[in-house]
């Protein structure tokens, strides 16, 4: 418990992240009475999206659900996904004049004696009577351990590394993971490469249409695990794959094949659990992320399960915390109706300190899991 700095600038909220969560919470925040400023670690608008590949394109995004008050029109679907995105978030931050400050990122968030929140950065430190943490995972990819991976003489790399497929012609390629990413890219580099798809798990391919009743179920198996105090997994993870025609073209030239997940790393390839040895030249590793979290270990959040006890949007252990982007909210819809329920949540807490929670119910498994999946059709 840091004593208190009479120098440091004072606000009710200081949002850290300027992603589609970082942004609905904003634009919430303008008509709550709740002074506010936005700390975003980019160098421009367009949080993760401004650093996806060049060859993802808007006509294979998933699609983006809108920010309030604001509808996303189409782009051209030959559009970068890099560009499309971030121009929308652009116009968004202007046209509500949204005080945003980039880039600046966040060193450690800790409490201070008459109970405010300090939040150091690189560009200078605020106090705030509350925090929303919209940091999302793009900058903490997660590579998992693999007996051998230091001796092996090719190249890996991470989904985050990843610029278009042109660099691995005439390479053999294993790419591992069992998401969306995965097979886009998957797809792309098999145009020029030799390529092994691996997974841990079998993927499951869904026909069936990506309804609400789904989406309950899917959003359900995110928020019991968050509410638990575990580390949350993503909600693409827990959601099947779509299957389209272009998947169906895929597997009819075996491109789409999935192979059980190697055993180990060898200098020059991998080896199978039968023991089989495949030469390969790259091993690409789609295997998702982490929430970036680590500014907030000096609040001591996490619990004996290794994760965040959340009820909704809001920490069990500090109410004056909210987590938005993160479990059961980590999607473009789910980001939006989370930014509402943490701003309405504390603005009944500020007004009243005794009073937390009850305002972000309608993130429950049961609201808007029918418009979530319309953005992974």
């Amino acid at each position: 418990m840091r004593l208190v700095d009479e120098n440091v600038p004072d606000t009710d909220v200081v949002v850290i992240g300027a992603g589609q969560a970082g942004l609905s919470s904003a634009y919430h925040l303008l008509g709550s009475g709740l002074t506010h400023v936005v700390l975003d670690a980019n160098p421009a608008p367009g949080g993760a999206w401004q650093h996806r590949w060049p060859t993802l394109r808007m006509a294979t995004v998933h699609g983006i659900f809108g920010l309030p008050g604001m509808p996303f029109d189409p782009p051209d679907p030959r559009e970068r996904a890099a560009d499309a995105v971030p121009a929308y978030f652009a116009a968004f931050e202007q046209r509500f004049g949204l005080d945003v400050r980039r880039p600046v990122t966040v060193s450690d968030v800790s409490g201070e004696t008459d109970g405010r929140l300090r939040v150091e950065t690189d560009h200078g430190t605020w106090r705030a009577r509350a925090l929303i943490n919209a940091t999302g995972t793009w900058t903490r990819p997660f590579l998992p351990y693999y007996p051998g991976a230091e001796t092996f003489q090719g190249r890996q790399l991470h989904t985050a590394d990843y610029r278009g497929p042109a660099e691995f012609a005439g390479k053999r390629v294993v790419v591992v993971g069992g998401g969306t990413s995965a097979v886009q890219i998957l797809l792309e580099i098999a145009a020029n490469a030799r390529t092994i798809w691996v997974t841990r798990r079998e993927p499951v391919f869904r026909e069936g249409p990506f309804n609400e009743e789904y989406g309950r179920a899917v959003v359900a198996k995110v928020e019991e695990r968050v509410r638990a105090g575990l580390p949350p997994r993503s909600v693409v993870s827990v959601t099947d794959l779509p299957w389209t025609p272009e998947l169906a073209a895929a597997r009819e030239r075996g491109v789409l094949v999935r192979r059980p997940m190697f055993a180990r790393i060898v200098p020059d390839g991998v080896v199978r659990p039968d023991g089989t040895h495949v030469p390969v030249d790259v091993i690409l590793w789609a295997t998702g992320w982490r929430a970036a979290l680590d500014h907030l270990a000096p609040l001591r959040l996490r619990g004996p399960g290794g994760g965040i006890v959340m009820d909704g949007t809001r920490v069990v252990a500090d109410p004056r915390i909210h987590l938005v982007g993160y479990g059961p909210s980590a999607s473009t819809v789910g980001a939006n109706r989370a930014g509402r329920a943490a701003v309405r949540d504390l603005r009944a807490l500020l007004a009243d300190p005794g009073v937390a929670g009850g305002a972000e119910q309608e993130l429950g498994v049961a609201a808007g899991a029918g418009e979530l999946f319309e953005q992974l059709r």
